[in-house]
C-alpha cells in the first residue's frame, strides 16, 4: 500500500517537533459551548500543558481564559495560530499571524484555504493543514 503524501508535506517528526516546542497557541474561533470541536480541543491542549489564548470577538472568556478579539489583540508571543473559522476568513488571520510573529498556522479540518496556505508558507511560517491538533497529539504522544 502506498501511503499519500499529506498536503502539508510534514511527517510524524514535524508534527512532533511543533508540539513538543511550541506551547503558546492562538485558538481562533474559540467557543464557551462544549459540544463545539474548537471547545473540546481548547479543553484538551489546556489539560496537556498548553497555554491556549481563546479568539472571538463575539466572547469575553472562554474555559475560564479572557477572550481577544483578533491574534493581534493578545499580549505577548504566539508559538501556533490554530485555525476554528471557515475558510473564507483564514487568509485574514494568516495575516494576523504573520504581523504577531507566529512560527505555526495550523488548518484544522475544513478551514483549508489554499491562498492562505501559500502565504503563511511563503512568510516563512510553517503551515499544517488538513489535521486536528488534538488528534495528532493524542496520535503521537498518547494520552499522557
Amino acid at each position: 500500500m502506498v501511503k499519500k503524501m499529506p498536503l502539508d508535506r510534514l511527517t510524524d517528526d514535524d508534527i512532533r517537533e511543533i508540539l513538543t516546542k511550541y506551547k503558546r497557541i492562538a485558538l481562533v474561533g474559540a467557543s464557551p459551548k462544549p459540544e463545539r470541536d474548537a471547545n473540546m480541543v481548547m479543553r484538551y491542549l489546556l489539560e496537556h500543558g498548553y497555554d491556549v489564548i481563546p479568539v472571538n470577538p463575539k466572547y469575553e472568556e472562554v474555559l475560564g481564559r479572557k477572550c481577544y478579539p483578533s491574534v493581534l489583540d493578545i499580549p505577548g508571543d504566539i508559538d501556533i495560530v490554530d485555525i476554528f473559522v471557515r475558510p473564507e476568513f483564514t487568509e485574514e488571520i494568516v495575516d494576523q499571524a504573520i504581523k504577531k510573529g507566529a512560527k505555526v498556522v495550523w488548518f484544522q479540518f475544513y478551514t483549508y484555504n489554499r491562498n492562505a496556505f501559500k502565504k503563511a508558507k511563503e512568510a516563512g511560517l510553517t503551515a499544517v493543514a488538513h489535521r486536528c491538533i488534538k488528534q495528532e497529539h493524542e496520535r503521537l504522544f498518547g494520552d499522557l
